[in-house]
Formats: C-alpha cells, structure tokens, sequence
C-alpha cells in the first residue's frame, strides 16, 4: 500500500485473491478497532457521499467578484460550473493564503472583511444552499504568527461556521482535526463535515466523513482507495492540483466511487482544465449523482475480470441492477470487447456514457482516447421515464464531447501605464532618476502564487516542488529618465489630497484605518501612509500629475549603476532602515538613501509598483523593499522584513478592503522631457 491506496498485482490473475485479502483486511481491521459508524448513520452526513464534485474557489478570483461593481458573481460562476464541469456539490471558499502574512490579520479576518462581512457571506452560502450546493471554510493551523484572536481556534471556527452557516471545514495542510473541534460543530448543528488534506488515519475516519486523496504515485492501473474500502460512505477527493492532464484523477475517482477536486486558479496562478478533462468530469457526475447509494453501498467489487487489458473495471452491486465503471487506460481509441454481461431475464443492459441500450453477453464498445465507460444491467422494474430522461440528457453529453487533451495557454497581461506629461522640470520634493539600458536582475522566493511573465520568461513552472526557495529571473529593460518621489506619500500629503478634492472611494473598508474617526494624527504626519488600495494611490497621482514607478524604475532609482544591493550599500545595515513594530517618518534614516537620494526604500513599507498584472482570473501587483512587519513561524507567509533592492514580491489584488494593509504605502514617478545625463551618476 502506498499513501493510502491498495495497488493490486501486476498479473491480472491473481486479482481475485487479492480481492478477497482486501475483504479479509477490511473485516478484521473493523472488528479490532471496534469500529463505530455512527455518524456515518445520521441524515444530517447523507450529503457527504453524494459530494463527488469539490470546487476550489479562490476569493479573489475574478470570477468570484465584479471588481467594479463590488459584488459576489457566484451565481454566474456556479451556471458557468454546470456547463463546464457538470456542476459543483460544495465548494471551498479559500480566503487568506497566499496573501497572509503582509499585516498582522490573520485567517479569520479575511473572512471578516470579504465584501459585505460576515453578513455578506452568509448571504453566499445561503446562495449555495438554494442550489443545493454545500461550502466549506478553509483553516491553517499553521497561522499562528499574526493577530491571535481572543478565543482558541477552535472556537474561532465554531463561530464561523455557525454565523456563516457553513457546511464543512477544509483542514489544510492537516491528517486530522481536534476531538474538541468535532464535539463542539456536533453541538451546534449536526452535519457540519471535517475534511483533511493529508491521508486521514483509519482511527479517525469515525470522526471525518471525507478527506482528500492527495499525493498518490501514479499506477498502471487504478488502485482502491483505503479508506474509502473501509468505510463506503466516506469521500474522498482525489486532487493533483498542478496536473494539466487530470485523466489519472479522474479514472481513480470512477474506479473508486469517489470524488475530484475541481481546481483551476491555483492560489494565484491558472491552470485551467482542458477540454477532455472537462467532458469526463461532465459524463461522469450524472452516473455518480443519481447511483450514490450504490457508490457508497457494501456491492463494490474493484477490478474485475475485462476482456482486454487497455481497459479496466470496478463492478457495483446493488438491488436489481449492476453498474460497470470502465476506464481507456490508454492514449488510444478503444473499440473492441470489453466485458461480459451474462443474460439475465427481466433486465437489460445500456451503456450510461452515449445513452443508448446494448445487448447483453459479450459488451462491445467504443471508448475515447483516456477516456472512460459504463454500463448498468437493470431490472425492467427500475426503467421507468426518469430513466430515460437521464439517458437522453447523457446522450446529449456526449455529443458535445471534446476530447483535446492539450490545456489552454497561459496568457497574461500587463496594464498598460499611464504616462505623465514631460516635465521640463524637476518637480518639488522628487529626484531626477537618469535612464539607462540594462538587464533587471530580479529576485523572489518561490511561492505557489507564481511570479510573473514576461519577455523571454515561459509561463510559471507549474510543478508543485522547491517551494519556499531562491528564485530568479533576468529580463532586458530600456528605463528612459524619470523624477521619483523622494519619500514615499506621507499621510500629510494624502489628506492635503482628501482636503482639496473630497475624494471618497467606491469601497471604503478600512480606507485610511489607522486614522481614527478619519481624522490624521499629529505624530503620524510624516509618516508613510499606509491603509490604502491601488485606486487610491492612482487618484493621488492623479491629482499630483504623478504616476506609480514602474517596477524597473523602483530598482534602477533604489539599487543605482552599480547596482548596489541596498539602496545604502551592499551590506545590510539595521540602523539605516526601520527595524521596529510600525512606521516611522519618511526622513528618520538618512544614513539609508539611495544613490539619486531617495529615502526610506528599504523596510518602512512595501510600496506598490505600476506593474498590474492579470490572467482572467488573478490580478497582482509587484511590491519592493520589504516592510516593518514579519509573521513569523510558517514558510506559508508572505514575505515580511527589509528586503534588498532587486527583492519582488507578488500580491494577489481582490477587492478594495483585502487590499488596503498595514504595512503597504507607494510614492509616485513622472516622465520628463529628454534624457538627463548627470556626471555624478
């Protein structure tokens, strides 16, 4: 066994003793445990074995929200599931990562601040619920480096769920949940399901109705799923989340009775599911819908005999009707014999992927490349309209299969910038930056959320491995002359800014929040400002005919022609930037400007750069210089600290309020006019 799934022999015929090993084990694993299916007996679980479609939403996701008008779009997002997947049974509303770590928010706060709050996601999950739709939470117990609430986490969760009235909880990045947890969701409303993402251990499978199926080594044939053979009623979601063929997930799901996790924005970065994937996903999940209890019933009988070894077959049992779950497990097209139905009267036979009625004996058929069958002999007692409306609606599934396995590109787009007028002059309080060809040199740490394309760079690698480690990329630049702020915008000139054009943005949550009842504190006048999205900081350009620099001209005026590594030097100085537990003024090192005599570029606040990116489905900004702030305790952060010069960061933009952070500030570029040359530089 291997990650929780029983392969069986290489030679086919010693299936049948294997089978019956994998009987013999089930049976006596569940008597010396002293197994209790308790909660798998209460109505209020019944929903879980019939969740066989798990969408993966990532909050910020353009499909999620209207970024203009400030509202969810989940209606749309869940018509739009239905034709391209055949629907989702729950969803994950995943929130914090991989923006966490910025500020002191933690988990809980990005809920509490989605659009509309609380009250506004309960509304989502009321939504879901008129669908027929279920939604889970998502917890990372490894966030303990940011704002501690007041209650454990436990009952931070509890509260959720019952506020929300949440379905489930995604255990991220755990095996299993705490005793407490279950005892006290059982307390509030019964049915409330636990789901791990690493293998669920069997003595916790009484307590977790469903779990991942997740870092599987691939197999020649598809292999029975542990924990799903000890107890039928539990799901699981098989999950390769960086795959562009998602054909290996989907057979084991078919073999296997169970679920998949429908995931195409991966924490940032798409990958989006190709043709074939989607019209499998889409033949498979009626099947599965309208046969669950024989899924999750004791009549599973994996791997049985076929006619040819190309395809393999799990046999489902139940009260007048046997269904065959068949898979191509090659890149070929299958036409030929498959199995063998033996006649039996008062039943007939048909195959449940074209909708059409076979004959019984010898079951020939045509399966796509990868693709998968099926095929149920019922009882005539079991035919009836309904029946055949179901297999008109999978006929007309299958005529608009598309079996192109090749994945859609990766495109993504820069927004174009905005250039400011040509200055004859250099305007007050900035620094002539002069222009200069040469190759960025940029660095960042690998993270899940991607990097950026650009120019002779391939798409992200989309593999999931070295994560947390040193990245790099190298891209030619042409920077023409430019002025550059030479403190970032303090909050004195952001409300002298408020002052003269009343400016109030579209979403103002937690617009300007560290100014209590709105009013600009004394001691904080020159300091950064901070708390302040990107289309706040475009309108302050705006009005001061500036614009944000773009990442390039950031580096260049900060890390100068010699390419220094801090904007002082090439050696870290503590005391040339802020090393302490908030802002400070702009001017309070001078010891740390750069070679134009900028202040403050490295460890006060990140400062946003004009190089907004998208996909269709994420937007970003690139930060520099690092901030004040560090969670600290967990590689799943985002960066935190004084970062050197050529240091990027990626952030994931959602709406407005997500975005407004602590320890984020920008200062602004202008254009001039001509190329300025200055001996000094």
């Amino acid at each position: 066994m291997q990650q929780g799934v029983f392969y069986p022999p290489d030679d086919p015929q010693e299936w049948p003793v294997w089978r019956e090993q994998l009987k013999a084990w089930r049976e006596s694993t569940r008597y010396l445990m002293e197994y209790d299916d308790s909660l798998y007996q209460q109505s209020e679980f019944a929903w879980v074995p019939r969740a066989f479609s798990l969408g993966f939403l990532m909050m910020n996701d353009l499909q999620f929200y209207d970024l203009t008008s400030g509202q969810y779009r989940l209606t749309q997002l869940l018509d739009d599931a239905v034709e391209n997947f055949g629907g989702f049974d729950a969803v994950i509303l995943w929130h914090a990562y991989p923006r966490i770590g910025l500020d002191d928010r933690n988990q809980f706060d990005f809920y509490r601040e989605t659009i509309g709050g609380l009250e506004g996601l309960r509304a989502l999950v009321n939504t879901c619920h008129a669908r027929g739709v279920k939604v889970y939470i998502d917890y990372n117990p490894w966030d303990t480096g940011t704002r501690r609430e007041s209650v454990s986490d436990v009952e931070a969760l509890v509260s959720l769920v019952k506020t929300i009235d949440a379905d489930a909880i995604f255990l991220d990045t755990m095996s299993f949940g705490a005793e407490e947890l279950r005892s006290r969701l059982d307390e509030i409303r019964p049915g409330v399901t636990l789901e791990s993402e690493n293998l669920l251990p069997l003595e916790y499978l009484h307590t977790h109705p469903s779990s991942w199926a997740q870092g599987i080594p691939s197999g020649k044939v598809s292999g029975v799923l542990r924990n799903k053979w000890f107890e039928r009623r539990h799901m699981q979601h098989r999950i390769k989340r960086w795959q562009h063929d998602h054909t290996e997930e989907l057979h084991l799901a078919w073999m296997n009775g169970t679920g998949v996790v429908v995931w195409e924005n991966v924490f940032g970065t798409s990958v989006l599911w190709s043709a074939r994937d989607r019209s499998l996903l889409r033949a498979m999940l009626p099947i599965q819908r309208r046969y669950a209890d024989l899924f999750s019933g004791e009549g599973w009988h994996p791997l049985v005999e076929t006619a040819s070894s190309d395809v393999c077959a799990s046999r489902w049992q139940g009260d007048r009707l046997q269904l065959w779950t068949i898979c191509n497990l090659t890149d070929a097209h299958f036409s030929g014999h498959m199995l063998t139905v033996p006649e039996q009267s008062g039943y007939r036979v048909f195959d449940l992927i074209s909708g059409q009625p076979i004959a019984t004996g010898e079951i020939n058929g045509s399966i796509r490349p990868r693709g998968i069958g099926a095929v149920i002999a019922l009882h005539e007692s079991l035919i009836d309209d309904s029946f055949y409306a179901f297999l008109k609606a999978q006929k007309q599934l299958d005529s608009r299969a598309d079996f192109d396995p090749t994945p859609p590109p990766y495109k993504e787009k820069l927004t174009p910038i905005m250039r400011t007028k040509l200055y004859d002059h250099i305007p007050e309080g900035m620094a002539v930056v002069p222009g200069r060809r040469f190759d960025l040199q940029v660095q960042f740490r690998v993270r899940e959320c991607g990097f950026y394309q650009a120019e002779g760079i391939p798409a992200p690698d989309l593999r999931f491995r070295n994560l947390h480690i040193p990245g790099s990329i190298s891209r030619p630049v042409d920077v023409q002359a430019f002025a550059m702020d030479i403190t970032p915008v303090t909050n004195a000139q952001f409300a002298a800014f408020l002052q003269q054009t009343g400016y109030v943005p579209h979403d103002g949550q937690n617009f300007l929040k560290h100014w209590p009842d709105g009013l600009l504190p004394t001691a904080m006048e020159n300091h950064p400002v901070v708390y302040v999205a990107l289309e706040d900081m475009r309108a302050w350009g705006h009005w001061a005919g500036k614009r944000l620099p773009t990442e390039e001209e950031w580096q260049h005026a900060a890390q100068g022609f010699d390419e220094r590594l801090y904007p002082w030097g090439n050696g870290f100085q503590p005391d040339y930037c802020n090393q302490g537990a908030g802002t400070t003024p702009v001017t309070a090192f001078p010891q740390g400007r750069s070679p134009f005599g900028c202040y403050d570029l490295c460890g006060n606040v990140w400062e946003v750069t004009e190089s907004e990116r998208s996909d269709g489905r994420t937007r970003a900004v690139i930060l520099k210089g690092g901030s004040f702030y560090k969670a600290a305790g967990s590689d799943w952060y985002m960066d935190g600290g004084a970062q050197p010069n050529n240091f990027s960061a990626k952030m994931l933009l959602a709406w407005p309020g997500l975005d407004r952070c602590a320890t984020v500030g920008f200062r602004c570029a202008v254009d001039l006019n001509g190329q300025l040359i200055m001996d000094d530089f």
